[in-house]
């Protein structure tokens, strides 16, 4: 690979190793540092004049550095036996955002180290020390990096924004059993409770908090005479208001990956619209983080129905 096309692959980032490889020697390239034509991003990594520091450039930067970091520590037993290459990973939202699951990388990357490595803290980096199952690693456009699975588990615990985003993912990047295997393999772990309580909710159902949830915000509300868990032929209704025949279904996360479960709803759901029922749907979150949007919704449809 030619040293512009390496550039052009790393966003214009480069180890001090791979830079050597390609005919610089440390000293000339220290000299560009000093010269301001490179950008010292972190010790042995560097950004070539001409290239912005982009997410990926800063991404790039933080593996560039944790596997050289790695490779230097290796003793010739432990080199010998690893063929796989450097085992360090990107992780957390950076991860996330490499995977395409976030619009922006995060102002911190993660990246996680093999235990026997004892790195110095770096501005701009957050450092773990953990030995990642080889389940919980792809390797993504030339770097390793965490798994869809760890990835949208640390995320969801790290974003402001954590239970929004988990629903997204689960939407429109992985399956449930994904998730669930990555945080089998991490229990134990710092945030583990955390990830449990979130994949409770996940696979969580309308007997969930989420119901209960709602059932308290129509009380709050003053919205009276619905029924919860209303029979309707072979089905059970979530919260039915029979009177105004609204019917108010809860989709916990699993819903979107559970096929059975959501063929199912699809089948209820067009039973209740034959027999002239007006069905709403909110999800987990709605519920969670929009509370008072989901009662007005559902007492406008009472109202409107009931005086009709």
């Amino acid at each position: 690979m030619s040293w512009e096309e390496l550039l052009a692959r790393q966003a214009g980032v480069v180890s001090l190793a791979q830079a050597v490889a390609h005919g610089y020697s440390a000293a000339r390239a220290h000299r560009r540092v000093r010269e301001g034509g490179w950008r010292r991003l972190h010790p042995g990594v560097f950004l070539v004049g001409g290239h912005r520091l982009t997410d990926e450039a800063r991404v790039r930067a933080a593996w560039l550095w944790a596997a050289e970091l790695d490779t230097a520590a290796d003793d010739p037993a432990v080199a010998a036996s690893r063929a796989a290459g450097p085992e360090v990973a990107i992780t957390g939202p950076a991860a996330a955002q490499w995977h395409g699951m976030l619009a922006r990388g995060p102002t911190v990357v993660d990246v996680t180290v093999p235990r026997r490595t004892k790195p110095r803290a770096r501005p701009g980096l957050r450092v773990h020390r953990r030995d990642l199952s080889a389940a919980d690693v792809v390797t993504l456009r030339g770097l390793r990096v965490a798994g869809k699975g760890l990835a949208t588990l640390e995320s969801a615990i790290a974003l402001p924004d954590g239970a929004a985003f988990l629903d997204r993912a689960l939407q429109r990047h992985l399956r449930f059993p994904e998730l669930y295997g990555a945080y089998c393999r991490g229990l134990g772990r710092v945030g583990s409770a955390e990830m449990g309580r979130l994949l409770v909710a996940a696979a969580d159902r309308a007997d969930s908090a989420a119901e209960r949830l709602v059932i308290k915000h129509l009380r709050t509300a003053g919205i009276t005479g619905w029924v919860s868990w209303f029979p309707f032929g072979p089905y059970l209704i979530d919260l039915a208001f029979p009177q105004a025949k609204v019917a108010v279904e809860i989709d916990g996360w699993a819903w979107h990956v559970d096929r059975d479960r959501f063929a199912n709803d699809r089948r209820k759901q067009n039973a209740l619209v034959r027999a002239g029922w007006t069905v709403l749907r909110f999800t987990w979150h709605d519920v969670v983080h929009r509370p008072e949007h989901v009662a007005k919704i559902i007492d406008q449809a009472i109202s409107r129905l009931t005086a009709a």
